[in-house]
């Protein structure tokens, strides 16, 4: 196992570029398969191109404040001290591991958004707490933990075919999440995993000689902000408010009484702008006042600029993928193959691809659905086994897509080839259980 970790960080060490650089290299490669595989045209690809540039502003905003709020949330003291209490629990390199790794893959079921901020805030937190900890592979693992997403309780495609009006309910109708996310098939596949990949993250420590420490006076927050004293007379009326206690109090409490009534109304119903509330809202009242909380916001500004630069160019390169019809022809070449028992198993290999160039769950399955839903009828296969699979599918080859890595390595500080050679190892682990999953369960 070390050695073959040793190999893997060196390739990715030598061979992956910097994100920016990846997704123009993803840009292009697309480029051409788009007009080897599809009918289109040199023209027709940069009109794609062009017209999806900026198809995800609204979730590149969303990802921003998944940063931003997360990051403002753990500088808070309160926060501080809760994340200092658990990471306390670890008392050896293998406990921190095998901690931040269940910590990340439970918090990743309930809500994705959640799972990737809270993940690479606590292996943080364990860094600064347990000696001798690589940190590379704590990052790693509170990244693998997101694999799970898809399969849990904000799993967009079982939540899109659980709601009435979905795009294909013509076709399938409505299927409960009973069937889906809580089906014991998927339940089983989940609990494999929260078993195997703590466990799997602790053999891939690697040797005293090749673990990579970090000065846990590097990972002091920023944010640590003391009030400049001002004599009684200089003080204005602005200083005051800035300063204020009680309008931190007011701006929070009014924050938590909407989420109260959000729950009421909703049940525990997580999506990403409710996490993104709860943690904005939180961190205004735990700062206790205006000018601690707009201090630890711009220092947790710095870190999103990647996410800010380069999500265009992955909507870009969805535009391309769905309008061209590339998606559509990976998709059919791996149902092509399929019988009634390798189908699912396919389907899963097929998402996974795909998720590669189009990174959104949402995106992904109004491409597929349409083949996949007419292979899985024409076999007689399960619709709501179909659709988990493209979830899967979707989420694990999110360990090698460094879109969604983003806003941990930015709360972590780290580049992508800093991990990447942990996480393909997780990957090819994880994609057995779940395709053993799928075939036989």
């Amino acid at each position: 196992m070390k050695g073959l970790i040793r190999f893997s960080n060196h390739v990715m060490q030598r061979f992956l570029p910097d994100p920016f650089l990846f997704v123009i290299i993803l840009t292009f490669v697309v480029f051409g398969l788009g007009l080897i595989f599809t009918d289109s045209s040199t023209i027709d690809m940069v009109h794609f191109w062009g017209d999806g540039f900026w198809a995800l502003l609204a979730f590149s905003m969303q990802m921003v404040l998944v940063l931003v709020t997360g990051h403002v949330l753990a500088s808070s003291p309160v926060f501080k001290k809760i994340l200092g209490g658990l990471a306390s629990l670890a008392k050896s390199p293998g406990a921190a591991i095998v901690l931040v790794s269940i910590v990340s893959i439970v918090a990743s079921w309930v809500n994705w958004g959640f799972g990737l901020v809270i993940g690479a805030l606590f292996a943080k937190e364990l860094a600064k707490k347990v000696k001798q900890v690589d940190y590379r592979l704590l990052i790693a693992s509170a990244y693998g933990g997101f694999i799970v997403w898809h399969g849990g309780v904000s799993g967009s495609i079982p939540l899109s075919i659980a709601t009435s009006g979905h795009p294909f309910q013509d076709k399938i109708g409505i299927i409960p999440t009973s069937e889906t996310i809580f089906a014991p098939f998927n339940l089983i596949i989940v609990l494999a995993l929260l078993i195997i990949l703590p466990i799997l993250n602790r053999f891939m420590m690697p040797a005293k000689e090749q673990t990579v420490i970090v000065d846990p006076a590097l990972l002091q927050d920023e944010s640590s902000f003391q009030a400049a004293a001002v004599e009684e007379g200089q003080i204005t009326p602005a200083d005051r408010l800035e300063n204020s206690f009680i309008v931190s109090m007011i701006a929070g409490l009014l924050g938590l009484a909407f989420l109260s009534y959000y729950f009421y109304q909703s049940g525990f119903d997580l999506n990403l702008n409710i996490v993104n509330f709860a943690f904005l809202f939180l961190g205004i009242l735990f700062h206790g006042t205006p000018k601690r909380f707009l201090h630890a916001v711009n220092t947790a500004v710095k870190g999103a600029s990647g996410i800010i630069i380069q999500f265009p160019f992955y909507a870009g390169i969805m535009g391309m993928m769905t309008a061209s019809g590339l998606a559509a022809v990976m998709s059919q070449a791996f149902v092509s193959v399929s019988n009634d028992f390798t189908f699912y198993f396919f389907t899963f290999l097929s998402a996974g691809l795909v998720n590669f160039f189009v990174p959104s769950g949402g995106g992904q399955w109004a491409v597929q659905a349409p083949i996949v839903l007419e292979a899985a009828q024409s076999l007689g296969a399960s619709i709501p086994k179909t659709a988990m699979s493209v979830a899967w599918g979707d989420a694990w080859t999110n360990l090698i897509q460094p879109f969604w890595a983003l806003p941990a390595l930015a709360i972590a500080g780290l580049k992508a080839k800093d991990i990447m050679g942990f996480c393909c190892i997780i990957l090819v682990v994880s994609g057995i259980v779940i395709s053993l999953g799928l075939l036989f369960l």
